[in-house]
């Protein structure tokens, strides 16, 4: 399990180890819902030109994309 804390507000998000198997379940609503527009589009698309193929591919990608995310947005990485 990561955890991200906002420098502003110290709100600190945290992403499971199943970040993988929830975009292999919702693909973009999970994206939608974590406000992550880029890949939304971009995994709807994909979806849309692969017929469903990246669907399967994306999940691989997920915990990487969350956490770039994050990093992009300004949070900082915790550690225990």
């Amino acid at each position: 399990m990561t955890k991200f804390k906002n420098p502003a507000n110290n709100y600190t998000e945290e992403l499971s180890g199943y970040t993988w198997a929830w975009v292999l379940l919702f693909g973009t609503l999970y994206f939608l819902v974590k406000g992550v527009w880029k890949h939304a589009v971009l995994s709807f698309i994909l979806a849309f030109c692969t017929f469903g193929l990246s669907w399967l591919i994306y999940p691989f990608f997920a915990s990487e994309i969350m956490r770039k995310h994050y990093l992009e947005k300004g949070w900082v990485e915790v550690t225990e």
